[in-house]
């Protein structure tokens, strides 16, 4: 017989019955009132949990679909803008802005480090004429978290535009778009937030949408403005949405609130994200992000000698625990261990023992016989504090 699938990927994620039945409901049609309701049932949860009181706006686009409306509609071409490239996911904010006709100065940071405000100044020092940051919240192929409400204040102060991708972080770890000034927020569905990929989130502060109004979409599809007035005008959407994708969101939302609403998430994702540390430093395993982490992927640093690729094949094959690897050159190097939406600690403790079990038949070995012990007590620990805090093992 063979084992339960667990995905502990860093997206998509397993998703819950509910969701998958809300989504095969019947098909409603998207421009008649029956879908009108569901659109403004939503809204002020999905502003809750970009933390705005602007408009949040719906894309039938993955994630990538909303990073390249946020540029298309902040900045024209032969504009300047920054990129923090931090990881895999940083160079798509490169490869969107070079393809919109913009000038990209890239802001190396080492691949499992976080940017620094002293290295967006004297990025900034260096660029003048530079319009916006673009980063992400959570790098998703290392593991790290960026300071983003300091950047917040620093792109405040100099007048340029902080554009961010929340992928990995909305409805994982908290995010305050106002209270951070991020002028240009990004989600999408299939990670914290519970849903199948293909649904993508937007919101635009106050000066960003005035800004919009002056650059232009560039871009039918991608025309911010045009899907803003339809929502205000008629609570619909400008093109015709995933409704199937929007009833899970709307059940995931509502699963959300039962549960005690996002607080109780990121409690939840803090005390996972210290087990699963605690857990791998526990087997005698490295972390690749040491100080600034992502609260929904922990990064993990194979020792020499161990095949990456053959140890994901192992936990899938053997033990039916699905992670990913490293992308680019970290392939074979990191194994990610996805431990948001969904995901719970008996998944994660399943989760840490394939990867413990897997190791010898990958070329490593375990230092301790008791990590799972630890991890649950790491856990435990962690569900007390206030997330964010940091527990003593």
């Amino acid at each position: 017989m063979r084992n339960k699938i667990r995905l502990l990927t860093p997206g998509p994620t397993m998703l819950p019955d509910r969701i998958r039945l809300a989504m095969a409901a019947d098909m409603v049609h998207h421009r008649k009132a029956a879908f009108k309701a569901i659109l403004a049932e939503i809204q002020p949860q999905l502003q809750t949990v970009f933390g705005t009181v602007q408009p949040v706006l719906l894309l039938s686009s993955s994630g990538t679909g909303a990073m390249t409306a946020a540029v298309h509609n902040l900045f024209a071409p032969g504009e300047t803008v920054l990129v923090v490239e931090a990881g895999k996911f940083a160079q798509r904010w490169t490869n969107i802005a070079a393809e919109r006709g913009l000038k990209v100065v890239g802001i190396k940071v080492a691949w499992g480090a976080a940017v620094t405000v002293a290295q967006v100044e004297e990025a900034l020092r260096a660029h003048p004429e530079a319009r916006g940051l673009l980063v992400q919240i959570s790098e998703t192929s290392t593991g790290v978290q960026h300071p983003i409400d300091l950047l917040g204040r620093l792109t405040r102060a100099q007048g340029i535009f902080l554009v961010a991708d929340g992928v990995s972080a909305v409805g994982v770890s908290p995010v305050r778009m106002d209270d951070w000034d991020i002028d240009c927020l990004v989600c999408g569905s299939q990670k914290g937030l519970m849903v199948p990929p293909g649904l993508a989130m937007i919101a635009l502060s106050e000066r960003a949408w005035a800004q919009a109004a002056v650059s232009g979409a560039g871009c039918l599809y991608f025309d911010l403005h045009a899907e803003l007035a339809v929502l205000r005008d008629k609570g619909e959407t400008h093109f015709t949405p995933a409704i199937a994708l929007i009833y899970g969101l709307r059940e995931s939302l509502r699963m959300i609130e039962e549960g005690g609403g996002f607080a109780e998430i990121f409690r939840k994702q803090w005390a996972l994200t210290m087990m699963a540390r605690t857990g791998v430093r526990a087997m005698g395993l490295s972390l690749f992000a040491a100080a600034q982490f992502a609260w929904g992927v922990t990064s993990v640093v194979l020792p020499a000698g161990v095949n990456g690729v053959e140890l994901l094949r192992l936990m899938q094959e053997e033990w039916g625990v699905i992670m990913e690897g490293g992308q680019d050159h970290l392939r074979g190097r990191i194994v990610r261990i996805g431990h948001m939406g969904w995901v719970d600690w008996g998944d994660l403790a399943a989760g840490l023992h394939a990867l413990a079990a897997s190791l010898s038949g990958a070329g490593g070995f375990v230092a301790s016989r008791d990590h799972l012990e630890v991890a649950l007590a790491a856990y435990s620990k962690a569900l007390a504090v206030e997330p964010g805090r940091s527990i003593d093992m």
